[in-house]
């Protein structure tokens, strides 16, 4: 059987992965989502160190709005997970989403990702400016813009990634994290090591 691009090169894109009205309603929400946010702390609703709503401290990016497993993009991982094994060949098991929306100047340092994310995943969600992910491969700096809808595959341990500040004035999109399901530790891994998908970090198992 003919190897993926994924398998050959630790990166591949997917156009559309989900439609364009189905990522502009996901953008919408997520925006929605932010402005209820800043409500509730602006009136104390809840507590300044809940991070249920979303957060503006993530240290990879301060002040941009920032949420670990919200449920709408939770619902997307689970939702593009069948398209994306069809196109890679590779069975998966996901873990968790972590979905962003990026301010004017923001920037993604260089890194490699954490064990969650084996197999790492970009979607373009909705913005006003371009802004290119780019990815490391030996000594070449590959630069790869994403359309709305779009989504950006690679090998997230092994494969250096980054974006440089960002020119317009916001960008939203969502990491989607998986693991081959070909490995034991992935099978001990499944949904970051909460019990199932759309709870918060706190509970994962220690």
């Amino acid at each position: 059987m003919a190897v993926s691009l994924f398998q050959k090169n630790g990166y591949q894109i997917l156009k559309e992965a989900i439609p364009k009205d189905v990522a502009t309603f996901v953008y919408n929400y997520f925006k929605i989502k932010r402005e209820v946010l800043l409500t509730f702390k602006k009136e104390k609703y809840i507590s300044p160190y809940s991070d249920d709503w979303g957060c503006f401290n993530d240290p990879q990016a301060l002040g941009s709005f920032s949420h670990y497993s919200d449920i709408a993009m939770e619902t997307l991982l689970i939702m593009v997970q069948p398209y994306i094994e069809k196109k890679i060949k590779t069975q998966l098991i996901p873990t968790y989403s972590y979905a962003r929306i990026y301010n004017n100047t923001s920037e993604l340092k260089k890194h490699v990702d954490r064990f969650s994310c084996e197999i790492s995943c970009t979607m373009h969600l909705g913005g006003d400016y371009k802004w290119p992910i780019f990815l490391k491969k030996g000594k070449k700096d590959i630069s790869i813009n994403l359309g709305i809808g779009d989504l950006l595959i690679y090998k997230g341990q092994e494969i250096e990634h980054w974006r440089e500040p960002y020119l317009g004035q916001e960008y939203a999109q969502v990491f989607l994290h998986y693991h081959d399901a070909s490995t034991t530790e992935a099978a001990n891994n499944m949904y970051d090591t909460r019990a199932h998908l759309g709870l918060p970090a706190t509970f994962k198992k220690k």
